[in-house]
């Protein structure tokens, strides 16, 4: 048998391993490492170039950025919760509901995901806007001067577009862990008189939990820096701190008081990805213990 091992030359250079990561490091210093601490040297620094936090507190306390933080957090849990439910109610549907075309429903799912998100914003305005479809038929039915339906430019507006864009990232690892499910143990609880309802949280539940965790988290991580949908909405005193941080550096030309929000915002989101990381690995180490 021929000698597979790979032996250098007596001449050749042996460059040290650690030397691959070099070039990758070097890529991710100059796309977002550098930029990054631009943005916090502005918020710490400012424009005078002497470090001091009174800014940066004032900022964080104002009534306007909690205003903000408040927006932004509501909306994310609210569009996030939806997405769970939603697309665990789908998925299970699509997974264990025989119906012609359900395979072609799971390929629309993720062509939905590559669509840009104010795409949906744009349809519920052409649908539940003020001059949309559904507000025209019914002033015209009813025979009413202003339009009935009126959600669209508020706070609602926004949670539901997310819902609506967001929950195929729910959906996707849903029907991944239902394909795991094993039919039998479905089919011998229902022989044994288990209702559906139970099958669903004895059996269906406990191996989506993983996929939930992880498509929650990603929704949670999208909703939180969501900003197109809330710009081309344009919900009435819903000012999220994406949107906040738009307004300060691009209208107001504050760019200090933006980097302020935008350092906070990525401290949140970061903190959000640890938790998500720290229950995966909880849940995982719990699972462990049970085989």
């Amino acid at each position: 048998m021929a000698d597979l091992a790979v032996t250098s030359s007596p001449g050749s250079v042996r460059l040290p391993p650690g030397i691959w990561t070099v070039p990758p490091l070097l890529v991710l210093g100059a796309l977002f490492f550098y930029p990054l601490s631009l943005i916090l040297r502005q918020a710490l620094f400012g424009d005078e170039g002497a470090f001091s936090l009174a800014h940066f507190a004032e900022v964080v306390g104002s009534r306007l950025f909690l205003d903000g933080l408040y927006h932004t957090l509501i909306i994310a849990v609210s569009a996030t919760a939806g997405c769970l439910l939603l697309g665990f109610m789908l998925s299970l549907v699509i997974a264990f509901v025989p119906f012609p075309g359900a395979k072609l429903v799971g390929r629309l799912i993720d062509t939905f995901i590559a669509l840009p998100t104010f795409l949906v914003a744009l349809a519920f305005t052409f649908i539940y806007g003020s001059s949309g479809l559904l507000n025209e038929s019914l002033m015209r039915l009813l025979d009413l001067s202003l339009p009935p339906v009126d959600f669209l430019y508020s706070q609602w507006g926004v949670i539901l577009s997310e819902i609506t864009v967001y929950t195929p990232f729910v959906m996707r690892p849903l029907l991944a862990a239902f394909s795991l499910v094993e039919a039998s143990q479905i089919e011998v609880a229902s022989s044994l008189g288990a209702k559906p309802m139970r099958i669903v949280r004895q059996i269906i539940l406990p191996a989506a939990l993983p996929a939930l965790i992880a498509g929650g988290s990603l929704c949670l991580l999208l909703t939180v820096n969501e900003f197109g949908i809330v710009l081309f909405i344009g919900a009435k005193d819903v000012i999220t701190l994406p949107l906040l941080i738009y307004d300060k550096a691009i209208q107001e030309f504050d760019y200090t008081t933006a980097c302020i929000i935008a350092v906070v915002n990525v401290a949140l989101s970061l903190g959000l990805y640890s938790l998500y990381r720290v229950a995966v690995a909880h849940l995982a180490g719990s699972r462990a213990g049970l085989v």
